[in-house]
């Protein structure tokens, strides 16, 4: 008769006690944290919440001498360069992760991902010297002035384009930062990309489906929230993207013009290049409330991504 062999003896029951509250302690902290940081910017943007209330989003007028204030150049300023960034990083990123999960050969795959992924971590003042210095000139040069001379007589596409050519402002902005985020939206796309079960796209591939079909109804479907994850990810680093955009949006509080070659300002620029000279009080609380309404921002992108997560499962299964 064979002995069974002795089973190890069970961890105390305190050590599972133990995990549990750190673990629930590490989530606590992190909502605590987070409430701390809105309290403070509450707290600090209180004297222009006061005395501007919401008509802070709506004026543009920003004059320190004269102690007004209103942000609706540095919010438009930030949402319009990180919807351009997103709508250029967004089809090159996926054309990148695509291109390296489905058609690029072997030897290549490595290489090349590990090059999309250094420019991760070239530092963003890198980007910033580099967009005004080199690629400023080039967008005026050879887009801004063609363009110009083209729709000059063009009613509204003609706005669009107007402006001194010196290769700075939004359109400058928005592509320098999307250049800043391609690599990390195509890191998350090509790792959820490879998660997809080889059996699934073998299938596919087996009746018939094209590369493209693949990717589309099998691979897509199975990785949406990873894909939507990453974009995500990307705005929130466009979002609060600084020095780069710093150097190459003008600094310009005015809002005169709807061109996208026309020199405009976002909120992290103007934190950057104010806060350290701005007077206590109004001044000083009305940079604090431009955070502020970055920090709300960054809070609605987040809650529409998971609102169209939800959306996405609850339509899984029905008929198209």
């Amino acid at each position: 008769m064979t002995i069974p062999p002795k089973r190890p003896a069970r961890t105390a029951a305190w050590v599972d006690r133990l995990f549990g509250w750190a673990a629930r302690g590490a989530a606590i902290l992190t909502l605590a944290l987070l409430a701390g940081i809105l309290f403070s910017l509450v707290v600090g943007a209180w004297p222009a919440i006061e005395k501007y209330g919401l008509d802070f989003l709506a004026s543009s007028v920003w004059d320190p001498v004269a102690n007004e204030f209103g942000g609706l150049v540095m919010v438009y300023g930030t949402i319009a360069t990180s919807l351009i960034a997103l709508v250029i990083a967004v089809p090159v990123s996926f054309g990148i992760a695509l291109f390296l999960t489905e058609l690029s050969p072997a030897w290549l795959k490595r290489p090349l991902g590990t090059a999309i992924e250094l420019l991760a971590a070239v530092p963003s003042i890198v980007y910033g010297m580099w967009g005004l210095l080199v690629f400023g000139p080039i967008l005026s040069t050879f887009v801004q002035q063609p363009l110009q001379a083209l729709l000059a007589n063009v009613p509204y596409l003609g706005t669009l384009v107007s402006g001194p050519p010196v290769g700075i402002g939004i359109l400058s902005a928005g592509i320098i930062l999307a250049i800043m985020i391609i690599p990390f939206i195509a890191a998350v796309m090509r790792d959820v990309f490879d998660v997809t079960p080889p059996m699934l796209k073998e299938s596919a591939y087996a009746l018939g489906s094209t590369t493209w079909e693949v990717v589309w109804k099998v691979v897509l479907p199975y990785t949406k929230a990873g894909v939507v994850g990453g974009i995500m990810l990307g705005l929130g680093r466009a979002l609060g993207e600084t020095m780069a955009v710093t150097f190459v949006i003008g600094n310009f509080n005015q809002l005169d013009s709807l061109s996208l070659f026309q020199p405009a300002n976002s909120i992290t620029s103007a934190l950057a290049n104010e806060f350290a000279e701005a007077a206590s009080g109004l001044h000083q609380a009305a940079l604090i409330y431009l955070g502020l309404v970055l920090f709300f921002i960054t809070f609605v992108v987040l809650a529409l991504s998971k609102l169209l997560l939800s959306r996405l499962r609850r339509g899984e299964g029905t008929r198209a």
